[in-house]
Order: structure tokens, then C-alpha cells, then sequence
């Protein structure tokens, strides 16, 4: 668990610095002045004057650069910037020169989309880099020995575990990860294949049914490749450690229950939340009994090997342009998801429920420090956290934006009181989502 917060921090670090170098970047530029540069707060956020202080802070210039001690985010404070944490009898005054609301609307514009554009940019630049130099891979169905193991929105959908999808809307699957993205991004109307005993089925897919998959999307993969229960990994702090379980122990059997694949090992824990199991291992050519205590969320705290059963992996490399494409590519599907799940947040029944925050991100992290996988979840994070800041909220940068492109259009500009009040009411408004967001983990 902490090398997967440790992946968290640093990667959740990388992107908030650069963001607000981005707003930094223009507002220098324009010749705003800069108050401050932190990374994290050095006040109880969002309390601007309670317990104000910093670990390091120097001062280079007009601008404050430090360490705030409260590790949660960063900003820079450009002055004439109307937001909450404003004095409020600024407001009255004429703006000075070096101020932000002093300046034309396209710099003001351009300082406020400073983060977003950073970030758009560093995802696609961190997927291209990743591309170019590890490549991706892919699983055909083909070369799946056992199938696919399936979630539970997929056996809604009539999919069941040991199935073979070959194709969808008739095109041939040529990598099982692509099947959820598939289906949702090409708006896939019917899953063709073969069950475990041999019999073909072809499968609607309505537009609740994609729902589904958006609403699931960043805690499972609808489909994957089903492998053979083997221990891989086993997590220090849990349950696993203190039970006679080792590394590359198959998992035979359950309370006497035969088990011979992964998702028919975790269907058991699940079975048994908070109770302690019988599990029946076969390590070498031994058999071993041990007991182990299944923690109230169904897990023991162990993870599988990773291709227990050697699937054949297809690896493609790039050259530089290729990757490139690949990278913008795979970047602007990030951003059309990250849209519809919006959407889907506000359209489908009970979906706001699954909302995740810190602790659903760090689930998705590896257990075992991985660059790659590392720096594949930062580019997607860089272009979640770009599509975020551009929602047209009061206090997000889309507010900000959005009063702008309002003062463009109509050559009206919203006054700064306006601007004042409304900061206020958004940042009770994000405030409440980020708490709502961040209770996940009792609604895992």
C-alpha cells in the first residue's frame, strides 16, 4: 500500500507543480506580479489565514517561491486575481497596472488556461514518450487459454467467465483491453462469441448498458484474460502475511470448494466477507492447508501472478512520429471518456454513487513501483485533471474562462464582485464534491 500512495504522491506532485507553472508562465508574460509559487499550502486549505506557514519559502524578485505544509495541491497567487481568498476591499479599488484584472481579456484568458493547457500537453507528450519507448501491447483473443474472466456488469450484459469474444458489431477483437473502450467509444450495438462449452452467442448492447461500463470503468475491466489463481504478490501490512501463503502458491480449493482460476478465487472472499476461510494450496508438488482471515471488503491482500499462465503477449514497437500519433491519439480518447463519464454522472440512475476520489486512484496504482505503468497513469491523470479544470465551475479555472469568453462575446465585462461571490459559492461547491469524492472507500 505505501509504494502505491508513495506512486500517487509523486505522480499527483509532477502535475499540480507544472499546472500552476502554467498560470505562472503567462501571468510573468503579461507582466502580472507573482505573490507566491507553492507547492502545497502553507495555510490550512481553504482557510487562506489559519495556521499560516511554510516548511521553506525564498523570495526571488516580486514573487514568494516555497513549501507549504499542508500536502494537498499547490498555487500560485497572482495579484489582481479576483477569487475567494481576495480582500475583499480590493475589489473596490482601480486595478494597478501589474494586475491580472488589468489586463486584456485574451491575456487574462490565456493566463487562466495556462494549467489546463500544460496538462493537455504534458498527456499527450507522456503518452508519446511512453510509446516510443516501451510501445504498447496487446492480447488477442486468440491466445487466451482459458478466456476471459468477466465483471458483473458484463454478466448483466449475458457474458459469462470462460466466454470467447471474437468480435464486435462483427469486427474481429484484436486485443481484449480495447473491448470496453471499443464498445463505448464506437458505440458497439452487439458482442459476437464463443461460451466455454462451445456454443456462439451474439449480444445487444444498449446505451444503459454502456452506462454501465463508463460507471465501472475505473475499478474494473469489464473483460480480461482469465488466469490461474496463483499467488504473486503479497501485501506486508494485510491479512495474506499473517497466513501460511507464498509466492507462487496455487490456490486449489476454498472451505473445500474447488477453485481453479482468479475470479473464482476472489467470487470466495467475497463469499466470505469478515469470516476466516479454509484455503487448500499446492505449493511444488506438496498440498498445504492454511487459515486466513477475509477482510469485511472480500480481500485477503494478495494479488495474482502476473500471466500466471504465460498468454502469449503481442508487443509493437514505434518509431518517434508513429509514436507521436499513437500518443495524440490515445490522449484525445482519454478526454472524450473523461466527458461521457461526466455525462453519465449526471444521467444514469445511482451513477454518482461510484465518484471516486484519492482512495480509488490509489487502487489503480501497482503494487510493485513499474515506470511505465507509473508515467502511463500520470499522462492519463494530466488529461483527467485538464478536462476537470475546464468545467465552467466558480473557482475552477472553466469559471474563470468562462466569465471571460462571456466579457469577449458580448464585450461586457463581469464585474469583480460578481466574480468575488461566485468563487465563494464554488468553492463550497467543489468542496463538497472533493468530500463527497473522497468517502469512496466507504462506499467500495
Amino acid at each position: 500500500m505505501f509504494i502505491k500512495i508513495a506512486q500517487l504522491f509523486l505522480s499527483l506532485t509532477i502535475l499540480v507543480t507544472l499546472h500552476e507553472f502554467g498560470h505562472f508562465w503567462f501571468a510573468k508574460r503579461f507582466k502580472c506580479r507573482v505573490d507566491k509559487f507553492y507547492l502545497f499550502f502553507d495555510f490550512l486549505f481553504p482557510f487562506a489565514n489559519i495556521m499560516n506557514f511554510a516548511l521553506i519559502k525564498k523570495k526571488i524578485g516580486d514573487t514568494e517561491y516555497g513549501l507549504g505544509w499542508f500536502p494537498f495541491g499547490g498555487y500560485v497567487q497572482i495579484a489582481g486575481m479576483v477569487d475567494e481568498q481576495m480582500d475583499k476591499s480590493l475589489i473596490e479599488k482601480p486595478a494597478e497596472p501589474w494586475e491580472l484584472r488589468s489586463k486584456p481579456a485574451w491575456q487574462r484568458l490565456l493566463v487562466m488556461m495556462g494549467g489546463i493547457i500544460v496538462n493537455f500537453v504534458l498527456g499527450i507528450i507522456i503518452f508519446w514518450m511512453c510509446f516510443f519507448v516501451w510501445g504498447k501491447t496487446s492480447v488477442p483473443v486468440t491466445n487466451l487459454p482459458h478466456g476471459l474472466a468477466i465483471d458483473s456488469s458484463a454478466y448483466e450484459m449475458g457474458l459469462r467467465n470462460g466466454d470467447y469474444i471474437t468480435s464486435l458489431d462483427k469486427k474481429p477483437v484484436t486485443d481484449v483491453k480495447r473491448i470496453p473502450l471499443e464498445i463505448i467509444m464506437n458505440g458497439v450495438s452487439t458482442i459476437e462469441g464463443v461460451h466455454a462449452d462451445g456454443t456462439k452467442f451474439s449480444l445487444p448492447v444498449n446505451d444503459n448498458d454502456r452506462a454501465k461500463i463508463l460507471r465501472r470503468i475505473k475499478k474494473s475491466h469489464l473483460v480480461e484474460p482469465r488466469v490461474t489463481s496463483i499467488i504473486g504478490y503479497i501485501d506486508s501490512t494485510a491479512f495474506a502475511a499473517n497466513a501460511d501463503l507464498k509466492i507462487d502458491d496455487k490456490i486449489i480449493a476454498v472451505n473445500g470448494k474447488k477453485v481453479r482460476y482468479h475470479d473464482e478465487a476472489k467470487a470466495q472472499w467475497l463469499a466470505n466477507k469478515g469470516k476466516i476461510v479454509n484455503i487448500t494450496l499446492l505449493r511444488g508438488t506438496d498440498t498445504i492447508t492454511t487459515k486466513c482471515q477475509v477482510s469485511d471488503l472480500g480481500i485477503l491482500g494478495y494479488g495474482n501472478k502476473p500471466n500466471a499462465d504465460k498468454i502469449k503477449i503481442e508487443e509493437h514497437k514505434f518509431g518517434i512520429g508513429a509514436a507521436f500519433v499513437e500518443g495524440v491519439k490515445d490522449g484525445m480518447e482519454q478526454i472524450v471518456m473523461q466527458a461521457k463519464q461526466f455525462v453519465v454522472i449526471f444521467t444514469v440512475k445511482d451513477a454518482h454513487k461510484k465518484v471516486g476520489g484519492f482512495y480509488t486512484m490509489v487502487q489503480q496504482m501497482n503494487a510493485e513501483w513499474d515506470w511505465q505503468s507509473f508515467w502511463m497513469f500520470t499522462g492519463f491523470l494530466s488529461l483527467a485533471l485538464a478536462f476537470m479544470n475546464f468545467l465552467p465551475i466558480p473557482m475552477l479555472d472553466g469559471g474563470y474562462i468562462m466569465f471571460i469568453l462571456w466579457e469577449m462575446i458580448t464585450g461586457k465585462k463581469v464585474s469583480d464582485k460578481v466574480i468575488y461571490y461566485a468563487n465563494n459559492v464554488g468553492l463550497f461547491l467543489v468542496l463538497g464534491l472533493m468530500v463527497w469524492a473522497n468517502t469512496d472507500w466507504l462506499r467500495d
